[in-house]
């Protein structure tokens, strides 16, 4: 058994497989990093009152910070065209929900008219097809939903109650948005430049590149996000007009916010411009609408974002499908809403932090290095007497 036996001086390490000692070394870093994630998640979920508006300031600042940069670039001053973009872009978005409110109350009474007709349709169709319902057992449906309703009337006003809170959240959550989008605008730079600060000073310039990349990744992702939601929206809109389904441009302006979502914002949009149509209009037109969402979902799919998206954000559509879900499980709409733009910046600055090639470095104060005197030329060995350099393979 002495045989057997490891010697004090040796390892005990050393004596296991190397697949072991490698897979156990993953494991516990893994572990490691789990957990910190576990426990980042929770501080955020108490804090997403902040963490939210935060996010979405980000975005709106990577698509107005590039018009501010190239107004300063021509010598406008940064405060005065942080403010120009700002007030414009508050002018044109509260441009557009106007008209798309208007269009919604001007277009609400023939939808109104429409869906009556389309219900005593059905009822006739229900009345006569093979199911024999007669208006005794849906005036009983009604009379049952409106129990329910006296029933439940409680938990909805709890829930109503609710809505109430969370529309004040709402409110804060817009208002902290605009500040922190007001100095992203003003002096993102400056912001990076003091969070970059957390770093060591010996990694600073890398974490500064790193970070520099993933902002490029934002910006060229929400660029592309809206020229493809821009487009799905007059595609189908248009589609909508010509059959003539009612509200057409706010359904339209629903694809263009649908849009935003990659995958399943563009589906659950269109599914809705197919209800209304399938309301109003029959089934027949409903099955036209789906025509015309598929093959703008086709062009979207095949043409605009390999065209867009692919240079802008190097994802594959798998890593676009499991981060929306992932979003949608974690923090419902607003996960999937932000879960790609995070994995774009994670790729892009994690690709920067371990790329081959070596940031460039800052540029420094250092003076520029002295002239050799001719005391040191005199201490260097005559040329004959160096060793000749390898020649280039």
């Amino acid at each position: 058994m002495n045989d057997f036996k490891i010697a004090q001086r040796d390892d005990a390490a050393k004596s296991l497989p190397r697949v072991l000692r490698v897979s156990a070394a993953v494991s516990w870093r893994a572990l490691v990093i789990l957990g910190a994630v576990y426990v980042l998640g929770l501080v955020l979920g108490q804090i997403y009152v902040v963490v939210i508006p935060v996010a979405i300031a980000m975005l709106l600042s990577a698509l107005l910070a590039p018009v501010v940069a190239g107004l300063a670039r021509r010598g406008v001053p940064r405060s005065l065209a942080t403010a120009f973009v700002l007030i414009g872009g508050l002018a044109v978005v509260g441009g557009v929900l106007t008209f798309v409110i208007n269009a919604f109350i001007t277009g609400f009474p023939d939808l109104q008219r429409q869906v009556i007709a389309s219900l005593t349709a059905l009822k006739v169709q229900l009345a006569q097809g093979p199911l024999h319902i007669n208006d005794a057992q849906i005036d009983n449906y009604l009379r049952q939903a409106q129990e329910w309703l006296q029933a439940n009337q409680a938990m909805l006003t709890s829930g109503a109650l609710s809505t109430a809170g969370t529309f004040g959240n709402f409110l804060t959550g817009l208002v902290l948005a605009l500040f922190t989008l007001i100095y992203f605008l003003h002096d993102g730079r400056g912001v990076w430049l003091f969070v970059t600060k957390l770093a060591p000073k010996h990694v600073r310039h890398k974490v500064d590149a790193a970070g520099v990349q993933g902002f490029k990744a934002l910006v060229g992702y929400v660029r592309a996000t809206a020229m493809v939601a821009v487009v799905d929206a007059l595609g189908i809109g248009l589609g909508l007009v010509i059959l003539g389904v009612p509200l057409a441009i706010p359904l339209a302006a629903l694809v263009f916010l649908g849009g935003f979502v990659p995958i399943v914002g563009a589906v659950a949009s269109g599914a809705v411009a197919v209800l209304v149509a399938l309301v109003t209009k029959g089934w027949v037109t409903a099955l036209i609408v789906v025509g015309v969402v598929l093959l703008v979902q086709q062009v979207e799919g095949n043409i605009l974002q390999p065209l867009l998206l692919g240079r802008a954000v190097h994802l594959h559509a798998l890593a676009v499908v499991l981060a929306i879900s992932i979003g949608a499980v974690v923090s419902g709409i607003v996960g999937a809403l932000l879960a790609v733009p995070l994995v774009a910046v994670l790729n892009a600055s994690i690709r920067s932090l371990v790329g081959e090639e070596e940031p460039e470095a800052p540029p420094t104060d250092e003076p520029a290095p002295v002239k050799d005197t001719p005391d040191q030329q005199a201490t260097e060995p005559p040329e004959e007497d160096k060793e000749p350099e390898p020649a280039d393979r």
